[in-house]
This record gives structure tokens, C-alpha cells and sequence, in this order.
């Protein structure tokens, strides 16, 4: 389970400049950016807060996200 400090201080790496990057919790496994809807798996408890893995995720409806997501 993510920590509630850790939701509230996380943001998009790409959208955090330019927007805010506010992200939302989805089933636990998923953070989406509010922004640029990209997505960015939870693995192990630890948020992947890399641009290029939200990337591999943008085109993904969220119903379709894999729980858990894949491990590397």
C-alpha cells in the first residue's frame, strides 16, 4: 500500500514544470497523470516515476492496465 505523504508529494516527471502533474491512484497498482494521461505502474510497493515507462502506458484505457503491473 502507497504511503498517503508519498500520494500527496508525487507528481508527472513530465507534466511537473509545465502543469502540476497531479497524479491519481488507480487500484493501487497505477498512478495516471491528470495532465498528460500517462501512466506509471507501482511494482513491489515502489512507484516507476520514469518518463519512458509512462510512456509505454499512454495509449492503455485504464480498464486494460495489467494488476499488478508487469515486473521488468
Amino acid at each position: 500500500m502507497i504511503d498517503a505523504v508519498l500520494k500527496e508529494v508525487l507528481r508527472c516527471p513530465n507534466c511537473v514544470r509545465a502543469t502540476g502533474g497531479e497524479l491519481t491512484l488507480h487500484r493501487e497498482a497505477w498512478f495516471i497523470c491528470k495532465d498528460c494521461n500517462r501512466k506509471y505502474p507501482i511494482v513491489d510497493n515502489i512507484p516507476v516515476m520514469l518518463i519512458e515507462e509512462g510512456d509505454k502506458w499512454i495509449g492503455t484505457a485504464e480498464a486494460a492496465l495489467p494488476v499488478p503491473p508487469p515486473a521488468k
